[in-house]
């Protein structure tokens, strides 16, 4: 079952990720998010997609492109022994070239019988990672003037390292037409 779909919309991004509905009507250069998930045997899951209304401007597609290259750093970085701290510097460094610190907010966090568990990616949350851990890799990239763009694919941690539940958002936005 799919209990919720929250999500955001805003020229050129927005304001949260999850942001109160709007009566506005999505318009050219928008990019909307959409911030899903499902539960399955009480078990949840928990993702997002970024779509540009429009051609994207030539800032929505670097912010997009930078929010994959976020989470290919995160994919890379996890395998068991590395810390949560570690996994939010990982995808930080692409996000903000490390300036991120403690406000950057959480770049991720532990999934299963609750949306979100921990670990959660922060730079104070130094949990270890271990083989069987159900992880959300969730880089947030600032575009100014109160917008955002985020982006979130799960995995799961094996004793050799990351493993994709789902195939993850493609480095190009996706463009919404007509």
């Amino acid at each position: 079952r799919c209990p919720i779909s929250p999500g955001g919309a805003g020229p050129g991004g927005y304001p949260d990720v999850i942001s109160p509905a709007s009566t506005r009507p999505l318009a050219r250069g928008d990019v909307l998010m959409l911030d899903t998930g499902a539960i399955k045997a009480g078990y949840f899951c928990d993702f997002d997609r970024n779509f540009s209304v429009g051609p994207p401007a030539r800032g929505t597609r670097d912010a997009h492109a930078r929010l994959f290259e976020a989470v290919e750093a995160g994919f890379a970085t996890a395998r068991p022994g590395v810390t949560a701290a570690d996994m939010f510097h990982a995808m930080d460094a692409v996000c903000t070239g490390g300036r991120g610190g403690p406000g950057a907010g959480r770049l991720g966090h532990g999934l299963g019988m609750q949306l979100t568990e921990g670990p959660s990616f922060l730079p104070g949350d130094h949990t270890v990672l271990a083989p069987g851990m159900v992880l959300t890799l969730e880089p947030c990239v600032a575009l100014g003037e109160g917008r955002i763009m985020v982006g979130e694919e799960n995995t799961v941690l094996r004793e050799a390292g990351a493993q994709w539940l789902s195939d993850p958002a493609p480095r190009e936005i996706a463009v919404l037409e007509g």
